[in-house]
């Protein structure tokens, strides 16, 4: 499993990096669905993880979602235009938000809530390992315009994962033949979430750039989207027969209410995306850092792959979801360790708001580890408020569900994240600058590479202007992360359950259990193979014996 998130974080940090030079190279001015896609697959596929996981098990699942991105790996590394680029991301986004579930539902029936923190920690490792040698690896090879093999070097990893997959996941397959496992999707269900969240997303897109706010056109698709899914969950909580979201995961108002949370904690870290490469969302990796590559380029001049080495300070998540993993099961108590998550997290981004163009690199390097650390305590204890209060039967449905919630308030916090730079920009550029651009600020990010080739002074006032109204954004999240301290004081704890679904459970660890619980009465027979002499002692025993 850390293969397979390996794998995924590596290619979201590497292309979070190079994505201002692949736009450069494929000379694309509507390159936000670059990321759109992708985000839009993931988000539209997650419900359906599930239920595929729950209807022909775990390794098929994840087998396929490897395979989809291993398709959409080479698809865009192979891209020469932006169409074809952005339909190698769609697959890619169906097999990255595939993995990310997936990894989180085996986690769940592999080990109990009480000793998760660990095991969660690892994952919380791996993904930092993944995503600080990420921007390192995508800037070095943006830098020598060899940014397709960002994507090509998914390929031998997707093959280990392969591998590892088959030989060490020996999970449960449900029994059945394909018909009838076909019959128990709940097709209505999936057909009603994929329409609504893809039309939702594309009117969060088109709003701004495409259209105004104000237009028909992004009015219509968003109260169509929105309604959508609202039939989707009612049809769900009343008509389906195997839903994918059922009722009981949300008739807690513990478990509904850490939902609502955490699509609030999703639309604050997508805020600080930059709009114009947005991704996906991990769960063990906030993508707060993402402006900062582009408050390096723009407001620093340093190049793409020294961007990607100052963000290596934010390798402090990796020690703080261990530790936070660790406090979680020694003290059986989750809440502390959420709230001090919180306002470590709002107290970071109240510095990076005082951050401006000409400061010394020592006050972002110590920010950025400190949010390195408030992010890593709340990637480790976000599951423990929503699986809790659930049996373990409902884990895959519960995380499932718990990742389509955070995925789509990314879409929203990409475009609220795009209307506050946008807007910002728009007041602070030089006026000069921005009428030298044809398509105005909506491609300023494109042109980062370029701007070392400006005038002195109009480059020292586009950079005052990248850091004032990225400041503007972090004062944005400030506030949001001050709402979620105040809103997670109300959440209850909840014993964690020592358990696990035995339906589910490794295949070797039921073995043990049945040997555990076996009837120390009963009679064990030795059916270990003898050889022809022991055989022919044994006849002569019993006819000494007779």
């Amino acid at each position: 499993m850390c293969t397979c998130l390996f794998l995924s974080a590596l290619e979201l940090a590497s292309v979070s990096t190079a994505l201002p030079t692949i736009a450069n190279d494929l000379h694309a001015s509507q390159y936000t669905w670059v990321g759109t896609a992708y985000a839009l697959a993931s988000t539209a596929f997650l419900p359906m993880s599930g239920g595929l996981a729950q209807t022909f098990g775990r390794r098929p699942v994840i087998l396929l979602t490897i395979v989809l991105f291993a398709i959409g790996s080479c698809i865009c590394g192979a891209a020469n235009s932006m169409d074809i680029l952005i339909i190698g991301r769609t697959i890619q986004g169906l097999g990255g938000g595939g993995i990310q579930s997936l990894t989180d539902i085996i986690l769940a029936d592999l080990v109990t809530l009480q000793e998760r923190g660990l095991y969660s920690g690892l994952y919380g490792v791996t993904w930092c390992l993944a995503a600080s040698i990420g921007p390192v690896v995508g800037g070095v090879l943006a830098t020598k315009g060899q940014w397709r093999w960002l994507f090509y070097l998914n390929l031998p990893i997707t093959l280990i994962a392969c591998i590892s997959v088959i030989l060490l996941l020996d999970l449960p397959i449900p029994p059945g033949n394909y018909r009838d496992k076909l019959v128990r999707m709940d097709w209505i269900g999936n057909f009603l979430v994929i329409t609504s969240t893809t039309v939702s997303t594309i009117g969060l897109t088109w709003g701004g750039v495409n259209y105004p706010w104000s237009s028909n056109t992004i009015l219509f698709l968003l109260a169509l989207g929105l309604l959508g899914l609202g039939l989707f969950i009612g049809y769900e909580f009343t008509l389906a027969k195997y839903p994918l979201v059922p009722f009981s995961i949300l008739k807690n108002v513990t478990s509904l209410y850490t939902d609502v949370l955490l699509f609030n904690h999703r639309i604050c870290g997508r805020l600080s995306v930059h709009p114009n490469k947005s991704k996906s969302i991990p769960a063990q990796y906030d993508h707060f850092t993402d402006c900062f590559p582009v408050y390096y380029q723009a407001c620093k001049g340093t190049s793409a792959s020294t961007s990607g080495i100052y963000l290596l300070t934010m390798s402090t998540l990796a020690p703080a979801a261990i530790i936070s993993g660790l406090s979680v099961k020694t003290s059986g108590r989750y809440r502390p360790q959420t709230w001090a998550a919180w306002a470590l997290t709002g107290t970071a981004l109240a510095v990076m708001s005082r951050i401006h163009a000409n400061e010394p690199l020592g006050t972002s390097f110590g920010s950025l580890a400190l949010l390195g650390w408030g992010i890593g305590m709340l990637c480790a204890t976000s599951m423990y408020p929503i699986q809790a209060p659930l049996p373990v039967t409902q884990n895959a449905p519960a995380l499932a569900f718990m990742w389509f919630l955070r995925a789509f308030a990314a879409v929203w916090g990409i475009t609220i994240g795009n209307t506050v730079l946008q807007n910002e920009l728009a007041k602070r550029l030089p006026a000069s600058f921005v009428q030298s651009i044809p398509q105005g600020t909506a491609i300023m990010y494109a042109l980062i590479p370029q701007l070392s080739e400006l005038p002195p002074q109009t480059l020292a006032e586009v950079r005052v202007a990248f850091a004032d109204s990225l400041a503007v954004l972090w004062r944005v999240l400030a506030g949001v992360c001050g709402a979620g301290l105040l809103a997670s004081l109300l959440m209850k704890g909840i014993p964690l359950h020592d358990m696990v679904d035995e339906e589910w459970a490794f295949k070797v660890k039921k073995i043990e259990q049945d040997i555990e619980n076996m009837d120390p009465t009963m009679t064990m027979i030795d059916i270990t193979p003898i050889t022809r002499d022991e055989e022919k002692e044994l006849a002569d025993d019993a006819k000494v014996d007779e």
